[in-house]
Formats: C-alpha cells, structure tokens, sequence
C-alpha cells in the first residue's frame, strides 16, 4: 500500500537535512570576534612570538602554556621586545547581548588581558571595556561604545531537546565567522560545580570559546565553551554553558560587576545505593552531607555529618549536584528551609544561606600517644586500630569523646580513612571510647556496609565502610 499524500511529506521531510542559511543571516551580524592583547616581558631576541590561536589552544585545553618551539611558525625579524609592548595573547569569540554594545563571552577568553579588541562581522573594530569576569561558571562580559548593534535573541533552555539540531559560529584558529553544526548530545551534563552543560557533537575548536550555540529558531541556547579530548582537538564531544544560566551571571556582572552565590558549608556526596540501605533510605536520592564546615550556616542550622539532604526549598535534590546550583543561585542572607534524612526520619532544618568565599586551610589533627592498645575486634572487621583521646586532645579538638585512629587497613582505607582520623559515631551510634567502640564493632551485621561518621582537621566527614566477614 502507498503512501499518503500526508504521509509522503512527513517522510520526505525526515530524509532531509536542514538548511542553516537563513540562521547564519540571521544571527551571524551578531557573533564577533575577540582577540586579546598583554604587556609583554622583556625577551630573548631568538624567542619568536608565539601563535594567538595556539597559545589558546594550549592555556584552555590543557590548561599549561604553549611549549616554546624550537623556531617560530612564521619568520619574523629578530628584535627585542619592550617590556610594556603589547602582544598577542589569545583568540575567541562572543556575541551581542544588548543594541548598546554589551557583549557576552567566555571567563578564559579575557581574563588576564590587558586590553580586549572586538572585531564584527562587518569588519569594525572596538576597544572593549571589561564588565565582569565569573571564573566559576566561566561567562564574562565586556562592553563597547555603540548603538543599534544587531543582538541575539535568547532562547528557552528547557525547551531543548536531545537529539535537536543546533549550529555554532565562532572563530575557530582565528577564522572568523565559521558556521559549523550538529546536535545535542545530552543535557544537564554534570562537569562542573554550578553548570549543568549542554553536550553536543558540534565541532568546536580552539578560537570557538565564547560563541554562541544557536536553535533552529535562531536563538542563542548557549555558550560554546568546552571539549572533551584526549589530542587536544575536537573529538566529537563539546559542551556549551545553557544560556538561561549565563544570563544569570551576566545580570549580575552587569549590575555590580561581581557574582554572589550562596553555600551552606557543606562537603557533599552521592547518595549510592549501600549508602540508602545503610541508613534505611527508600532510595538513593539527595545529597550525602560528608562535612560540616565549622562557623558554617549549616553549622548553625544544625546540619550534621551523615545527614542526607532531600529538598532545599520545597526543591527535590534528586542528585548531589542539584545541591551547589540550587544554593549558588540563592541570594546570601536568604532564610531557606532543608529537609534531610537523619537516623531513619525525615525532618525539616531552617537555615540563612552565606556566601561563597574563599576556602579555609584545614589544620592537622593532634598526633596521639602510640603506647595505646590496639582494639583487635576492630582491626580484624573494619581494618582499623584505634585509642582513647587524651583530655588535652579533647579540649583542643573541642570534643567530648571520640577515638582516634592509629593504623588503617584494607576496608578502612578504601573507605578513605586515614591515620590521625577522630572516630565520632559508629552505625548512628557515639563512640566516646574505644570500650565503646568495641562493643559496637561486635554487634555489626558484617553482611551489611555501615556508617562511621570521623573528624579530619576542623572537618566532621562521613563514609561507609563494609566490614571484614
């Protein structure tokens, strides 16, 4: 039986691939090209300059500077370089947020440089003024003296599809306006602390960094900012920043030139599957909390190692990484309220929201008398040898019991405890001495993993250790 008229078409159309002229008409007026200028140092004279694309090419995957070759990719004249002559530094791309010349890019792009030069499609060329660098979620944005400049349009994120076409434009290796096209690979990709990343197989190459990632409707629905390889070129895998996330950033940069996010003072974890049979969860879901920051917000609300995080605002924590985005783009001194997980019951913690800083340097724990006898039952079910804290121990550490870890062996250490490590609990259950350690060691089902909360340094951590049969 033939097809339908209907039908036909529908099949026709599937056959067909699409057309992205008219989006490169459309949005290619508005994607520029960045090149990025420093003082350079004195040098010597046999040093040629090195290739902008490359040092790119280098510093973003690879993270190192580009070795100095053996002789320079082009002949230049031999002359010494003045300490504050301006040199290439790098390459990139970005895109027109606003008709007033506020343009979008990546952090690696310009961060550094001493000067920004903005090249458009139409060849004119401006100095840029540098708005705001977020190296966190690695979105800057920079400004130019102009108006009625052609701006993106930004899409919906949550509308994109896996599996939909999309298309790049950017500079790859210093060549401008290069449309290249594919389609999204799979979304809310986790690489990173605060951005769930858009993976696609477009090709994006040294140079694309910036550029904007575009829907067939001809909207921006992202920042083309990442690859995964294992040569340094593109290997069929790219991820761009979703845009709803970079607006986020580019608002605040915008209004204060900085970015505030939220943190509760936590180290968290996944919740795996021995993980939620070990603590009676119906499923492993939320976020395991393995360390309260001391003077944290979470300190104060009461939050606790081993404490399993499930919603933060009425928001279901589905995974460890839901956590840092949903907090991060909490305004700090915001009252928020946790539902977690604590010893077979749920319940609820109200908490202020602080603000990201900087991390504090953790300091190592006493060392301990190592004339204390071993705790055999321990050392031969969980690996490990354990001692009573001393008085001076105690009060120095600001603790009222606790046993601490002489030697760790095989399951101890693949639990990742270490010697020096202060034992606090025990399967939910105190450990102020190691009589009481033993006793708790003892009454383990062995058939099944068990939770051991510990201090290291100023950390309260938490694992889950599988004992010894």
């Amino acid at each position: 039986m033939g097809l339908g008229a209907p039908q036909l078409a529908t099949a026709q159309s599937l056959r067909t691939l699409p057309d992205f002229t008219d989006l490169v008409e459309q949005v290619g007026p508005s994607v520029v090209n960045i090149r990025t200028l420093e003082k350079a140092a004195v040098r010597d004279a046999q040093n040629g300059p090195q290739d902008e694309e490359m040092q790119e090419f280098f510093r973003r995957f690879f993270g190192v500077p580009m070795p100095s070759p053996n002789a320079p990719r082009q002949q230049r004249p031999n002359k010494p370089q003045q300490p504050d002559e301006e040199q290439p530094r790098g390459v990139g791309s970005g895109f027109i947020l606003s008709s007033d010349g506020f343009i979008m890019t990546n952090a690696h792009v310009v961060e550094g440089a001493d000067q920004v030069l903005v090249t458009l499609p139409d060849k004119r060329e401006f100095k840029a003024r540098l708005v705001g660098v977020d190296k966190r979620s690695d979105v800057a944005v920079v400004k130019i003296e102009g108006n009625g400049l052609p701006a993106v349009k930004i899409g919906d994120v949550s509308r994109l599809k896996v599996g939909e076409w999309v298309m790049a434009i950017g500079s790859p290796f210093g060549l401008e306006n290069t449309v290249t096209a594919g389609i999204v690979s799979a979304k809310q990709r986790d690489t990173g602390d605060y951005l769930p990343f858009i993976q696609t197989d477009v090709a994006i190459n040294p140079g694309n960094s910036g550029g904007p990632l575009i829907n067939m409707r001809g909207e921006v629905v992202g920042i083309n900012s990442q690859i995964y390889s294992r040569s340094g070129g593109f290997m069929g895998i790219s991820f761009a920043i979703p845009i709803d996330e970079a607006i986020r950033v580019s608002e605040q940069l915008r209004a204060t030139g900085r970015v505030q996010r939220g943190r509760l003072g936590v180290q968290i974890d996944q919740v795996s599957k021995e993980v939620a049979e070990s603590l009676g969860l119906a499923k492993a879901q939320g976020a395991l909390v393995r360390g309260v920051e001391p003077g944290s917000p979470a300190e104060k609300a009461g939050l606790e190692a081993g404490d399993i995080i499930l919603r933060f605002d009425g928001k279901s924590i589905e995974k460890s990484t839901d956590l840092p985005r949903m907090v991060g783009n909490t305004k700090p001194g915001t009252s928020s309220v946790l539902q977690i997980w604590r010893r077979g019951s749920s319940r609820d913690l109200s908490i202020t929201v602080g603000e990201v800083e900087a991390e504090k340097v953790t300091k190592k724990a006493p060392a301990a008398p190592a004339d204390k006898p071993a705790a055999s039952l321990a050392a031969k079910v969980l690996g490990l040898t354990v001692s009573d804290l001393s008085d001076a121990q105690k009060k120095e550490l600001k603790l009222r019991g606790g046993v601490r870890v002489d030697t760790a062996t095989e399951v101890a250490t693949r639990a990742g405890i270490q010697e020096g490590d202060v034992i606090l609990a025990l399967s939910n259950s105190e450990t102020p001495s190691v009589s009481v350690f033993e006793s708790l060691v003892a009454k383990l089902d062995r058939s099944k993993p068990v939770s051991l909360l510990f201090r290291r340094g100023e950390w309260a951590q938490y694992t889950v250790i599988r004992p010894q049969r």
